[in-house]
């Protein structure tokens, strides 16, 4: 407990209840996807980076996808399976606790960005084919990554250092397995109605504003899809955006639950379970999506396997 005239240098994360066998088990479990996680997506940009099917607009924003994903997930996961393995060793600085949700909220700010311009690449590819070379050349594809990046971690600057300005001295026990900004705001001996709600319409700005160009990328892509005469050439159209797609519904979906509320100070189990999804679950289920439902890169995977086997016999 803190002394209620000071604020807190240090905080201690307490992590999942329950008991000590409980907390073994999830850390089996979270070390499994935290692994396949790190490997799955690895693959991903490897194979992006030196295999020349792979050499598109599309895969070069996939292979950022994937790079995001690794580090929103190390970003979080790491200190969380210490938590787990060594119960009541799981304390963080003040400054590494700005340092985590800064680069979580500025890597998953710049993940929106890039899969705003993956659906508009699905748009101009699918109801566009003749300009989608000249539209979406190399040049555009880096200038555009690049100004996500930017946008991610500028836009998260003044959010952080909002939250930070207020005082913690109700406690420096953090009931989550990150610094979680809704769980920090908890701990504030001052108001934070007015931040809570600015962050609030950021958040909207945020989300929703990456979302729109999604929802009319997407609506102009399925009308034009359905334009199309054969039944083959119709599943042949959809099948270059349904990896992408179903990403998009299972990241918006967990996030707009997350942070698109006024009130930021949620139950710490409701948060808990959300955070699970965006951090863990999510970046497990990355490579899986864009491998399982994509031709190329299943092609690829399996040429760059039979290379590594003939590498290998020699």
């Amino acid at each position: 407990m803190m002394d209620n005239l000071s604020s807190a240098t240090e905080f201690c994360l307490l992590g999942f209840p329950g008991s000590q066998e409980l907390h073994y088990i999830l850390f089996a479990i979270f070390f499994f996807f935290y692994s396949v996680t790190l490997l799955g997506n690895m693959v991903i940009i490897i194979i992006v980076c030196v295999d020349k099917r792979l050499q598109s607009p599309m895969y070069f924003f996939l292979g950022n996808l994937s790079l995001l994903e690794i580090l929103v997930t190390t970003t979080i996961v790491p200190l969380m399976l210490w938590g787990l393995l060594l119960p009541g060793k799981q304390t963080i600085s003040l400054n590494g606790c700005i340092a985590q949700l800064f680069l979580y909220l500025a890597l998953g700010t710049t993940e929106f960005a890039v899969l705003g311009a993956m659906a508009v690449d699905r748009y101009v590819a699918v109801c566009n084919p003749l300009r989608y070379s000249v539209i979406m050349n190399s040049r555009t594809c880096i200038w555009v990554v690049m100004v996500s990046w930017m946008f991610g971690f500028l836009s998260e600057i003044w959010p952080v250092y909002a939250t930070f300005q207020f005082t913690f001295c109700k406690s420096n026990l953090l009931d989550h397995f990150y610094c979680d900004r809704g769980q920090l705001l908890k701990l504030s001996c001052n108001e934070t109605f007015l931040t809570e709600f600015i962050l609030f319409i950021m958040a909207i700005f945020i989300i929703v504003g990456s979302l729109i160009p999604t929802i009319v990328s997407y609506t102009y892509i399925i009308s034009t899809i359905l334009k199309i005469p054969s039944a083959s050439g119709r599943k042949k159209a959809f099948s270059t955006c349904a990896s992408h797609f179903t990403f998009v519904v299972i990241g918006y979906g967990t996030c707009l639950f997350l942070y698109v509320k006024p009130k930021q100070t949620q139950a710490a189990e409701y948060n808990r379970v959300a955070s699970l999804l965006v951090s863990v679950v999510t970046p497990f289920l990355n490579p899986f999506i864009f491998t399982l439902r994509n031709d190329k890169v299943k092609e690829a995977l399996r040429d760059g396997v039979k290379r590594c086997c003939l590498l290998l016999r020699d």
